[in-house]
């Protein structure tokens, strides 16, 4: 019906009530100028102005034309505000976002990466969900997430990885056994103990990496439940269920009757350490 720059031909006539000055403000000629307000009074089937008797440059608004001047500055600006909002989310400075997280990292990374996020980018809404990692990895490559916080491993082939944190696993134990208050732990005092273990199909990372200390240690826990996230396994414990080791940042998560030590894990695991970061599709 018009176009934007017919809008802003006839609000700049309309503010200037005369077709010279319009012209001048337009950087353009009085003709062309007027043909524009001809098109636009003819697709609108209104007049938008009378002219004067006695100058062929100024004009009045009809009625119909102060209604319309409001609608059309209205427009233009909801056109200039969008334009900018077009421009600030190509760089990043707004639109929305969907983070997918491990269940470990609300302990300590998500608060951090989101309050990070907050801060820098405060107009971008994000969107957040739980998955394991595997599941994350499935969902960056369907693009149904944009941002996942995942754990080892990190680096996969047609992702973009950059890592947060490198952590040791510490050992949970119910307050009243005797690993609770001995001088030291090592992998050895696992041995026949009652394990609360992460299960392969929803934390595979952990569950490969721990088994896998196990056998290069020859040790051999008594796994008596097999779980999906360390709260779980740290509520478990709390009920003196059995031993666990989590990464060190379930250390957050306060249970009455649950006691964190270090635990000398041999060279593998302790070298190694666990890894959380970020992952996006290249």
């Amino acid at each position: 019906m018009f176009e934007l720059s017919q809008l802003r031909c006839f609000t700049t006539v309309a503010t200037e009530l005369n077709f010279r000055r319009a012209a001048e403000r337009l950087n353009m000629t009085q003709p062309p100028l007027s043909r524009q307000i001809q098109i636009l009074e003819h697709n609108l089937g209104v007049e938008l102005f009378t002219r004067s008797t006695r100058s062929t440059r100024s004009v009045a608004l009809t009625a119909a034309g102060r209604a319309f001047f409001i609608e059309a500055q209205t427009l233009l600006e909801r056109a200039q505000q969008a334009a900018i909002s077009a421009r600030r989310f190509a760089e990043g400075d707004i639109g929305s976002v969907t983070i997918s997280f491990v269940c470990s990292a609300v302990y300590e990374f998500l608060p951090r990466v989101i309050a990070e996020a907050r801060l820098k980018q405060p107009q971008v809404k994000i969107s957040l969900t739980e998955m394991n990692t595997y599941q994350q990895h499935e969902a960056l490559r369907a693009r149904r997430i944009d941002l996942g916080i995942v754990r080892a491993p990190l680096f996969q082939p047609g992702y973009e990885s950059e890592c947060l944190v490198r952590e040791p696993f510490v050992l949970a134990v119910p307050g009243n056994h005797r690993l609770a208050h001995a001088d030291s732990v090592t992998v050895a005092d696992l041995e026949g103990a009652p394990f609360l273990m992460y299960s392969h199909s929803a934390y595979p990372p952990f569950n490969e990496l721990l088994t896998g200390m196990f056998r290069s240690a020859r040790v051999a826990p008594e796994y008596v439940q097999w779980l999906g996230s360390s709260l779980t396994i740290l509520a478990l414990v709390n009920a003196g269920m059995g031993l666990a080791l989590v990464p060190r940042c379930a250390t957050n998560v306060v249970f009455k009757d649950v006691v964190f030590r270090d635990i000398d894990l041999g060279e593998g695991v302790c070298a190694e350490r666990v890894a959380s970061g970020l992952a996006c599709r290249q």
